[in-house]
């Protein structure tokens, strides 16, 4: 490194336009947590490893620098290829880059709203990065969850396409490019640091406001040189005013902080509800390429509603953070749900509260149950049922059949029902003018294809109404009706056998008499008690803790009552029963576990809702949710997205293409959807399978 010294001292950021004779120059480096600048002289040929141990020696401070990589702002990529030479990544002379740990704190909101702070890995994917802190969290099948960008209301008043339009493009590099990647959600890469509008992420933010040249990395002017203020203990939140994991538990959630509260958004309609899924980062991209800086807040939230052996043995972490984002998505309308089924929702949470401090039945004593468990689980198998199923003669294929009241809804037409004799039998549903026409193999009214079926449950316990929708998948897009239904145990076997046809599952399966007897305990929740269980002077009860905010509203005098005779139902249940019957009563919802985006199909005029969910996409109407054409993943042959144009095609079996434009987020947002439902639907129950990260890239990254 001979005659480099006169050129650092003298030189300065101008230095680094000097080339030599000898075909070397100045590459200027700022080291951020050092908040200092060095100029190297060095050559194209020079590797970026190269660059590294050469600038370590230069700074010549003896402590670990192996947490530290080089980041190029400008461009806004790692240059992680250590053996890539400084021609093969285009810097040159003009160039600062910057030398930074790759592990940053990052203040992280959980599924229950508290804080924690967490050092994460900038440097790789997302999703890799959310796999190690959610571990480090307790949660176990990490894949479920991802990380997303705090909104504000404001993001809900409008489509992120039109923010877009109106935004000015960024301005090109000396090579003409500007430095985006096509294939990227690109609402969180053009946000720039997530402090701006974010009230809460200024913990630990550091106490001197000095910044590097280029104004992308905070430094913290109270770090010694001599120590790098990243002690990297993987994915551990570093917080000295605030608990750490070990002092917390995930399995219990305390009372959300009013600060936490005024993060919430609560939608005022689907559109509405379909543009909160904007902020969501990519899963291929580190989250260092997304905008977000070291201190930034950003949500750690269950994203794809597939939750898989969810087991109150080793899931007392997971289950909680569960039935805490169901909580909030039911208190803030993010989901409608009927009067009874609030009530509910409100009694478990009251019981839950309950329960809180009461010595929980431990769990570690059960080891037995597994093995017996296991056996049993064996038997059944092997004997092709629950051997109690009373189906009779084995080579006769189990079925239902009884009197029911129907109805096909046309245009134009009033309610009114027919009464039909139907028999459900290997997936199918046959009508029947009556039971002699049945047995004597009489006219076949018509017949019911019930697999990919979408069944939506109709009731109303208080007017002792029991229903279910049939959503039929055919040419012309879903046909619709209704089963009607004179008892509460003619509706939990109907409607359990409907949705196990649906899922391709005949009434031999095993898991029928348990399905029926789930449906059963659900409505005899609802079914409110003739007087509470406790005395409605002892308890407290704060109307936007319990339910949403238009049943507060409609039932304000009668709240109370109502929520205690409600929870006179459910008040045996332990801790742990008590957040999963929540979690299991919000799977049961209608609008359970749909995913929504606004958007504009080919050839059409008009804006209309798209819903993704773990098996199917669907067609919706943006005014009331209508569905209008339901397509499962079973069918579909590919999905791809033109970068340029950001539409996205998905092609079925039957050669049929699907093209559309996303209006209320990026495409990408779609299109790590769909391709992590079919990754999380590839897994198996092998208790020592790995997750398959590489796959997961493939089948959401989105490019070949």
């Amino acid at each position: 490194m001979n005659g480099t010294n006169g050129v650092e001292e003298e030189g300065g950021k101008g230095g680094g336009k000097v080339v030599y004779g000898d075909g070397s120059w100045q590459l200027t480096v700022f080291v951020t947590d050092l908040q200092v600048e060095r100029n190297l002289r060095v050559r194209g040929d020079l590797h970026i490893g190269g660059v590294m141990i050469k600038l370590v020696d230069s700074l010549d401070i003896a402590m670990d620098w192996s947490d530290h990589a080089i980041w190029w702002p400008n461009r806004n990529k790692w240059l992680d290829k250590t053996r890539w030479t400084l021609d093969q990544y285009n810097v040159n002379a003009d160039t600062v880059i910057h030398f930074t740990p790759m592990h940053k704190t990052l203040r992280i909101q959980l599924p229950d709203l508290r804080y924690v702070d967490c050092t994460v890995d900038f440097s790789v994917k997302t999703f890799n990065a959310s796999v190690v802190m959610s571990k480090d969290l307790g949660l176990r099948h990490p894949e479920e969850l991802s990380l997303c960008k705090p909104l504000d209301p404001e993001h809900l008043r409008q489509n992120y396409q039109e923010v877009m339009m109106r935004r000015r493009p960024p301005p090109p590099t000396k090579e003409g490019n500007t430095g985006d990647r096509l294939d990227t959600n690109t609402f969180v890469s053009h946000t720039g640091t997530l402090n701006s509008k974010s009230p809460h992420a200024t913990l630990r933010t550091p106490t001197k406001g000095q910044h590097s040249p280029q104004g992308t990395l905070n430094g913290n002017g109270n770090y010694s040189p001599y120590s790098n203020g990243h002690t990297y203990v993987s994915g551990r939140p570093q917080t000295p005013q605030g608990p750490t994991l070990d002092e917390m538990s995930l399995a219990m959630s305390p009372p959300a902080t009013p600060e936490a509260k005024t993060t919430l958004l609560k939608p005022k309609s689907l559109e509405q509800r379909a543009r909160m899924n904007v902020g969501w980062l990519d899963s291929s991209l580190s989250i260092m390429e997304q905008g977000v800086r070291e201190f930034d807040t950003l949500c750690l939230r269950y994203k794809y509603y597939s939750f898989y052996d969810l087991n109150s043995k080793y899931d007392s972490n997971r289950i909680n953070q569960i039935y805490e984002q169901a909580r909030w998505q039911i208190l803030n309308e993010e989901v409608d749900c009927t009067e009874e089924e609030m009530m509910l929702f409100a009694a478990l949470q009251l019981q839950v509260a309950m329960q809180a401090n009461v010595p929980q039945p431990n769990n570690d004593d059960d080891d037995g149950d597994d093995v017996d468990e296991e056996l049993k689980k064996l038997q059944m198998s092997l004997e092709g049922g629950t051997g109690g199923g009373g189906w009779g003669d084995v080579t006769e294929d189990p079925s239902i059949a009884d009197y029911l009241q129907y109805f096909k809804p046309k245009r134009f037409t009033l309610k009114s029902y027919k009464r039909l004799y139907f028999v459900c039998k290997n997936l199918y549903l046959l009508a029947y003018k009556n039971a002699d026409s049945s047995r004597s193999g009489g006219d076949l009214l018509f017949s019911v294809h019930l697999k990919g079926c979408e069944v939506t449950p109709a009731i109303n316990l208080t007017a002792n109404k029991f229903e279910l929708k049939l959503e039929v998948p055919s040419a012309e897009g879903m046909t619709e009706m209704y089963l009607k239904f004179n008892s509460d145990q003619q509706y939990a076997e109907w409607l359990a056998a409907c949705r196990l046809a649906a899922k391709g599952k005949t009434l031999a399966d095993s898991s029928f008499d348990a399905e029926v007897n789930s449906i059963k305990a659900f409505l005899s929740m609802q079914s409110p008690a003739s007087a509470p269980a406790i005395n409605p002077n002892t308890v407290e009860i704060v109307a936007e803790d319990y339910v949403a905010p238009r049943f507060a509203r409609k039932i304000k005098s009668k709240l109370r009552q109502k929520i205690l005779e409600s929870h006179a139902n459910v008040k045996d249940l332990n801790l742990l029963e008590a957040k999963m019957n929540f979690v299991r009563a919000w799977q049961s919802l209608p609008e359970y576990g749909v995913s929504l985006f606004v958007v504009r199909f080919h050839g059409e005029k008009k804006d209309e809702l798209l819903g993704v969910g773990s098996n199917r996409v669907m067609r919706m109407s943006l005014q009331n949710g209508e569905h209008i054409k339901t397509w499962r993943y079973s069918t579909m042959k590919a999905w791809n997205v033109n970068w340029e144009t950001r539409h996205m095609m998905i092609q079925f079996e039957d050669d049929k293409n699907v093209i559309f434009q996303c209006l209320s987020a990026d495409c990408k947002v779609i299109h790590e959807f769909i391709g992590g439902y079919i990754f999380l639907s590839m897994r198996s129950k092998e208790s020592n399978q790995q997750l398959n990260q590489e796959l997961f890239h493939k089948l959401t990254g989105g490019w070949v």
